[in-house]
């Protein structure tokens, strides 16, 4: 489950009733199509015969270039996530990635899904006891390709979200900036606060 119960109107379109303008919902399906083509060789490596994963990236870039159609995302983002059905592991996150990266381009919520799957195949691929720390690295490589329009945008997504993503998002960011507090720590944080009061 990557997307919440009640939708965000900042993910949602001006024209749909929402705060997200054309141009930062283009950049959320840049952003996503990079996070995703960053471990798509872990999909490719296993399947190099079949081009869904691939094709969806490049026809979410298509659609924030205004090319093609949403529908045209959509529907590629789809056969890439059906592609990884009968995969497990890094292989099958890095499909899913891409196709969650395609359908930006419908949802804008989906972009902490392209990321999160993204992550979760870097975290797969790792040598045993690495995972957790290949993780971490994959999620600064993420933000530090934060386009400035949708940085404040994403990072607060990635806090408020981070627990229904397998709480992938829990990793520093740049010196003086703090990593993502887990739902435990915000707690015992809240716990302890209240009883200084």
């Amino acid at each position: 489950m990557i997307l919440p119960k009640e939708r965000d109107p900042r993910f949602v379109t001006i024209r749909r009733g929402g705060t997200l303008t054309d141009s930062d919902h283009h950049l959320l399906a840049l952003w996503a199509a990079s996070c995703s083509e960053r471990v798509l060789d872990l999909f490719e490596s296993a399947r190099p015969e079949d081009p869904r994963p691939r094709r969806a990236i490049e026809l979410g870039r298509a659609w924030a270039r205004g090319e093609i159609s949403m529908t045209e995302a959509r529907s590629a983002g789809g056969h890439a996530m059906a592609a990884a059905r009968d995969l497990s592991g890094a292989p099958r996150h890095a499909a899913y990635a891409a196709g969650q990266a395609a359908v930006v381009a419908h949802v804008a919520a989906h972009e902490l899904g392209a990321a999160a799957y993204a992550i979760k195949a870097a975290r797969a691929a790792a040598p045993e006891g690495e995972g957790e720390s290949a993780g971490r690295l994959e999620c600064r490589w993420q933000r530090d390709q934060l386009p400035e329009a949708i940085r404040e945008l994403v990072l607060d997504d990635q806090r408020l979200r981070n627990d229904i993503c397998w709480s992938v998002f829990y990793c520093k960011e740049r010196v003086g900036e703090t990593a993502l507090p887990n739902k435990r720590i915000q707690c015992a944080l809240a716990v302890a606060l209240h009883l200084l009061h």
